[in-house]
Order: C-alpha cells, then structure tokens, then sequence
C-alpha cells in the first residue's frame, strides 16, 4: 500500500453519485479502499454538490439522475477540474446518435442486425482501454474471442470518433448480442455505455472482484498521472 505523505500533494477525488443515493446502491463499495491501496483518497458526494466542484477529479459513477436534468448535468460535466469520463465522451455517448457513429465506422450494431434473430446479452467491462471482466444480468461469463474483438473495436471507434484515446476512457462496458447457431463475426454492439454504468462487481467472486478494482484504481493512478495530478507529483499547496 502506498502511505500518504502530509508533505506532498494529494488530489481530491470524488466518487459522483446523485443526492437520492450518494454512493450509489452499494455495488460500488470497494473502490475508496482500493483506491487507497495505491495512495489515492476518494469519497463519495453527489455530482451537484458545491463540494464537488472543488474536487481535483471527479468519477461518474451513480449518477442516475441526470436523465432528468440533462442540461443541468452536460453544463456541469464541462465545469469540473477535471472528469472521467471526459466531458466530451459524456456528452457524445448521450446522444442517441452515438450508435449510428459507431455503425458508419464499421462496428457491427443492432441497427443492422435481421429481425427474428436468437440472441444472448452479455456485458463486457473495459478499464482504461483493456479487457477486465463480464458478465450476464445473473453471473459473470467467459465470452469468447469475437465479442472482446466486438468490445476492443466499439471503444476504440468511440475514441477516434470523440478525439482521445481509447486508454484515456477510464471504464466502458459494452453490451453485445450473440446468440446459438450464430457464424463467427455475428456478434453485434447492443450498447455502449461510458456513463456511470454498472460494473458488475457484486456478481463476481472476491478474488476476481479485488483483481478487477485494482485494475480500476489503476487506471485512476494513470490518469492522475496523465492529468498532472500525481498524486506525488507536485508540492502541496500552501
């Protein structure tokens, strides 16, 4: 574990939720601490409160509110020091359009796909541009090669599509439909999700949860980093 220092700067991170249930429904639980683990010190406020915006970050996610508040919530995106994922991602994924983008680049989407098709969801969770876990509305999965092709594909295309690149997306998952007496490469991209989605970690066993939030908390660290947030990067403010 990487201990605080008093002597040098430490970011102020901010797990975002909304003001009905500021951490959330308890899924998210383990990530202060494994933030911790690499130094980092997060806790968990509404995004529209006045103490979030002092923040050095800010983490989307249980943001379940800003459906209702759209407006409100893509101005505040761009008001933040800085936000993960970026305001640019954020916005470009809430619009309905966003499937089209992907399907005009190449990604194979349900906009394309015959009606009547048998299909099985399955939801792949990536950190920082790379594979993590997955899993079913009821237990995690293995999924085969082609739909973490399907997932690679989709977020890189969002990356180009948006101007960054695909290791500066903090988290994505990516809902994909197969399904039995399918060819390879019929696999297609159901959603794409960049906003406070769900990460599946309650359906995950314990090793493989701390595994996965580690890999989460790591990329927190990266983008500190590329941030310029260190967080031993700066003296501490006087």
């Amino acid at each position: 574990m990487k201990l605080a220092r008093p002597d040098v700067f430490h970011p102020r991170i901010v797990l975002a939720g909304c003001q009905r249930h500021v951490a959330g429904d308890g899924d998210d639980a383990g990530l202060v601490a494994a933030l911790r683990h690499r130094g980092l010190h997060a806790r968990w406020l509404a995004w529209d409160d006045p103490e979030t915006a002092r923040a050095h970050l800010v983490i989307l996610r249980a943001t379940r509110d800003y459906a209702d508040r759209l407006d409100e919530f893509l101005a505040w995106t761009t008001g933040v020091a800085n936000l993960l994922n970026p305001p640019d991602a954020v916005a470009w994924n809430l619009d309905e359009r966003y499937l089209r983008d992907l399907e005009s680049a190449g990604v194979p989407t349900l906009l394309s796909e015959p009606p009547g098709q048998p299909v099985g969801q399955a939801s792949l969770i990536f950190f920082a541009g790379e594979r993590s876990h997955a899993f079913t509305r009821t237990q995690p999965v293995e999924p085969e090669c082609e739909y973490w092709d399907l997932g690679h594909a989709a977020i890189a295309s969002a990356a180009e599509h948006i101007g960054i690149g695909a290791g500066e997306l903090l988290y994505a998952r990516v809902d994909v439909n197969g399904g039995p007496g399918r060819e390879l490469g019929g696999v297609r991209l159901a959603r794409l999700d960049l906003v406070a989605p769900s990460l599946g970690w309650g359906l995950l066993d314990a090793d493989t949860r701390d595994l996965a939030q580690r890999r989460f908390a790591l990329g927190v660290e990266s983008a500190c980093e590329r941030l310029g947030l260190g967080p031993f990067s700066q003296p501490f403010p006087h």
